[in-house]
């Protein structure tokens, strides 16, 4: 069965200006439900993990300044939003949400979290919205418990994992893979694994052409046990903080070609939704519900 995790608290409690992206985690479960993609009983909430999952990825001096809200005002500022008890629990159960989607992928071989993604969180600081790095933090898990020994983490988002790359630079146990827009932030890159940044306006054609000659060779040599996938449709031409020329259907290509590629050669994988900021909110609604659609055809 596929498990999605998803908790109320996913869509709130933004500030005002920020609230219009969340929305998509409120609707996005109704949608599934209501085309009959998925039931109720394909979703699980998340609740608080145990600390030691957290600063197994993150410096604990900055995970309990940001418990207690104590984080210097000029890296708070880089966050991008006042914080909150509110928002910072919102993080801890996202990555929970990823953690026990771990546990549902080596059961079921696929697990999405409906939020998640947040790539731009570093071992010591928050970027971008971002404070705690789920896959991240999903990623040590397998491998501090044993349950993977090689994870491959395949971020397709606009925007580059630069927190991600910065968290397991010296780790080899996880290799980074980031295809995203050149002229997107963060404007000064991290070093990934393997980096392909793409030109501005890149079409589906050429993405999707880039994306079937690398991952193939890439996961024959990186040899995972275990993939993170996070599925950003940031990536479509509508997206008002994306770059890329990526349609709707080049959008579910991308997707499609990257879950095949995994359920044929039986590696499970855990995806994290990432970011969708098109204008109107059902072309986000869409290119992410086409994401779980193709899950349940390919796995169940």
């Amino acid at each position: 069965m596929l498990k999605i995790a998803y908790h109320p608290i996913y869509k709130h409690p933004l500030p005002e200006k920020h609230r219009f992206p969340m929305i998509k985690y409120e609707l996005l479960p109704q949608q599934l439900i209501y085309e009959g993609t998925c039931t109720e009983e394909n979703f699980f909430e998340p609740e608080i993990p145990n600390d030691k999952h957290i600063v197994a990825v993150h410096d604990a001096e900055y995970f309990y300044d940001l418990l207690n809200i104590m984080i210097p005002p000029k890296m708070a500022r880089k966050i991008g939003f006042p914080l909150s008890e509110d928002l910072v629990e919102r993080e801890r159960i996202i990555a929970d949400g990823t953690i026990k989607g771990c546990d549902y992928a080596l059961k079921y071989g696929i697990a999405m979290n409906i939020a998640g993604g947040t790539h731009h969180a570093y071992s010591d600081h928050g970027e971008a919205f971002c404070m705690l790095n789920d896959q991240a933090i999903g990623a040590k898990y397998l491998l501090n418990k044993g349950l993977a020994n090689k994870v491959l983490i395949i971020d397709l988002d606009v925007h580059q994992g630069n927190g991600t790359a910065e968290i397991f630079q010296q780790d080899e146990s996880v290799f980074t893979f980031s295809i995203h827009g050149e002229g997107n932030y963060p404007f000064k890159k991290e070093k990934s694994d393997l980096d392909i940044p793409l030109a501005k306006g890149t079409t589906d054609e050429t993405y999707l052409s880039i994306l079937e000659e690398n991952l193939p060779q890439l996961i024959e040599n990186v040899k995972p046990d275990f993939i993170f996938y996070l599925c950003g449709v940031d990536i479509l031409d509508s997206d008002k903080l994306g770059t890329l020329g990526m349609t709707l259907e080049g959008c579910k290509k991308r997707d499609e070609f990257v879950l095949t590629t995994c359920h044929q050669l039986n590696i499970p994988v855990q995806c994290s939704m990432g970011g969708g900021y098109s204008p109107d909110i059902k072309i986000i609604v869409e290119a992410h519900a086409n994401t779980f659609r193709i899950a349940q055809e390919l796995y169940f």
